[in-house]
């Protein structure tokens, strides 16, 4: 086991899960104290072309050929609803690379093939799995209420958006784990017989 590459590999994805949770905060902050334009890109109008007669407010610009909607002067909700984008995934992937570090830090500290390394793995599995969905289903709902508060016409409704072939990656990690646990019992009980 190379011990060197995997405390660098430790290092850097315990930096980067930092990074992503300062992007996260300061995003949020960010984004709640700006006074611009607030957009959200919406599939239910792509093939339309732009009529007079859409129900469009006031402050409200609408793009057909990028089916994008923008609205000058966003409420706060609006403003909330446009940051529910973009930070789910930051979170996602700042506590995924966090708790890949700390399987790492189990690697280095313990061996590859204990106990402790297989819990974490099943942990990142299990966070992996139903997290993704989760953050795909805040970026779905949050865009679709920005679509319904800015043209009140009923919208492609909440989908789950992102990369959901994550669910699988997760999956795996969860049998891996299992199956990394099963064979430290073996050995365990293997040098308990000897």
């Amino acid at each position: 086991m190379n011990t060197r590459l995997t405390r660098t590999l430790a290092s850097v994805t315990f930096a980067l899960a930092v990074l992503c949770g300062l992007a996260f905060f300061g995003k949020g902050f960010i984004h709640m104290a700006d006074d611009g334009a607030v957009c959200v890109q919406t599939d239910f109008w792509r093939n339309a072309s732009l009529a007079d007669d859409l129900p469009i407010g006031k402050g409200v610009e609408m793009f057909s050929s990028a089916a994008t909607l923008c609205q000058d002067s966003p409420s706060v909700g609006q403003r909330a609803a446009e940051l529910g984008g973009a930070l789910p995934w930051l979170l996602f992937g700042s506590l995924a690379l966090l708790l890949f570090s700390r399987l790492l830090k189990a690697v280095l500290l313990q061996g590859p093939f204990t106990d402790a390394v297989s819990q974490r793995l099943s942990a990142l599995g299990w966070f992996v799995t139903l997290g993704t969905p989760l953050a795909g289903l805040v970026v779905g709902w949050s865009q679709s209420w920005l679509v319904g508060s800015i043209v009140p016409i009923v919208g492609s409704g909440p989908t789950i958006s992102g990369p959901l072939e994550l669910v699988l990656a997760g999956l795996a990690a969860v049998i891996m784990g299992k199956i990394m646990r099963e064979g430290v019992r073996m050995r365990e009980d293997l040098e308990g017989t000897i």
